[in-house]
C-alpha cells in the first residue's frame, strides 16, 4: 500500500546567535498508511509539536521532504498550499488559545468553509452537521469560546478540523490540557471519527497511555532524532531502544501490588544540548547501556522486525 504521507529526512533548524543553530528535528524519516493512526512521543522539548507543524506546511523546513499523497508538500505556495490544506488539518492542545474569542462558534466553523470555497450557502448546515457529530447541537452557534469548558472547545476543535472534509489530522497534544475524567471522552471520539471517516491521524502525545490506546503505530522522538519506531504492541511489549525502554519503566501503574515484569531503567544523566550538539547518539549521556561507538558516530535506523526499527548501535 502507498503511504497517504511520507517524510523523507527532515530537518528543522532555528538560528541562535550569530553562528550556532538550534536542532529541533534533525533528520526525521517516517510514513504513514491511508486510515493509519501514527503516535509520536518523547518528553517535552524533543521536537514534537515542531514536526507536526513542519509536516503541515505552518512552519518552513530548513531541509527534506514532505509527501503528502504524491504531493511535494514544502514546494507548494499560495492557492496550491491553500488548496491541499482542505485534506490536512490540525487539532491544537490548547483549545481556547486556538479559537477567535470575538468569534462565534458559528463563525469559527463557517470561516474555513468560505476561505476554501466550500459548502457555499450551507455554511451553517455542515456546522451543525459537525457539531452533531461531536457530541453538540446547534444551539451554540451563537456562543463565544468563553462560555464552554475545555472538553466541549475541543470538541468545537475537532470539528473545525473537519469542515473541509479533510482526511489527515495532525493532533498535538489534543487532551493534555483536559480533566481526566474528560480525557476519555475526547480520546473515544478521535477513535469513532478515525473508524467513521477513515482519518489518518499524526497523534502527538507524552502521554504513553493514550497513544497506547488510539494509536496502530508509535514513533519515538528525542532531542529532534527519531529513536524508534514500531507497531503499538511491539513497541510496549518489547522496548528495543534504551530511551523507549527508560519511559515505559517510569509509568506508573495503578494497581500497587502490581510487580513489573521488567527492571527500572531511571534515565540518569545530563541532557545533551539540541544547539549545535556534539557528535553520537544524543542519548549517550544518558543511556545505562552505551558503548564508546556511541559518543563519536550516530546510530543508523536499523531494522529489527516488521515495521519495527530503532537507532541504536546495540542493533547495528
Amino acid at each position: 500500500m502507498t503511504p497517504l504521507l511520507e517524510v523523507r529526512n527532515l530537518h528543522k533548524y532555528y538560528p541562535v546567535g550569530r553562528n550556532s543553530r538550534l536542532k529541533a528535528v534533525d533528520d526525521v524519516s517516517l510514513s504513514i498508511q491511508p486510515g493509519e493512526v501514527l503516535g509520536l512521543v518523547g518528553e517535552s522539548g524533543c521536537g514534537k509539536t515542531t514536526l507536526g507543524r513542519v509536516i503541515l506546511s505552518l512552519q518552513p523546513a530548513t531541509s527534506g521532504e514532505v509527501v503528502f499523497d504524491g504531493i511535494d508538500v514544502l514546494s507548494l505556495q499560495g492557492k496550491d498550499l491553500r488548496r491541499l490544506r482542505r485534506r490536512m488539518q490540525i487539532v491544537f492542545q490548547d483549545p481556547y488559545s486556538s479559537f477567535n474569542p470575538r468569534m462565534t462558534i458559528g463563525a469559527a466553523l463557517s470561516f474555513p468553509m468560505k476561505v476554501q470555497g466550500m459548502h457555499r450557502g450551507n455554511e451553517e448546515e455542515r456546522a451543525v452537521e459537525l457539531l452533531n457529530r461531536v457530541g453538540l447541537d446547534g444551539s451554540v452557534l451563537n456562543r463565544y469560546p468563553h462560555e464552554f469548558s475545555g472538553g466541549q472547545l475541543q470538541r468545537i476543535g475537532i470539528a473545525r478540523a473537519l469542515t473541509l472534509d479533510s482526511d489527515f489530522i495532525v493532533a498535538d497534544e489534543p487532551v493534555s490540557a483536559l480533566d481526566v475524567s474528560i480525557q476519555s471522552q475526547v480520546l473515544n471520539l478521535f477513535k469513532d471519527l478515525q473508524e467513521e471517516l477513515n482519518l489518518t491521524y499524526l497523534f502527538i502525545s507524552h502521554d504513553l497511555g493514550v497513544v497506547e490506546f488510539i494509536s496502530d503505530r508509535v514513533a519515538v522522538l528525542y532531542m529532534g532524532r527519531l529513536a524508534e519506531i514500531a507497531p503499538t504492541e511491539d513497541l510496549f511489549g518489547d522496548p528495543r531502544h534504551p530511551y523507549t525502554q527508560s519511559l515505559l519503566a517510569a509509568v506508573l501503574h495503578p494497581d500497587p501490588t502490581l510487580e513489573k515484569s521488567k527492571p527500572s531503567m531511571a534515565i540518569e544523566g545530563e541532557i545533551s544540548t539540541p544547539i549545535d550538539p556534539p557528535p553520537g547518539c544524543r542519548f549517550y549521556g544518558r543511556c545505562p547501556k552505551r558503548m564508546d561507538i556511541c559518543r563519536v558516530q550516530d546510530p543508523p535506523m536499523v531494522s529489527i522486525g516488521p515495521r519495527h526499527s530503532a537507532a541504536c548501535w546495540l542493533h547495528a
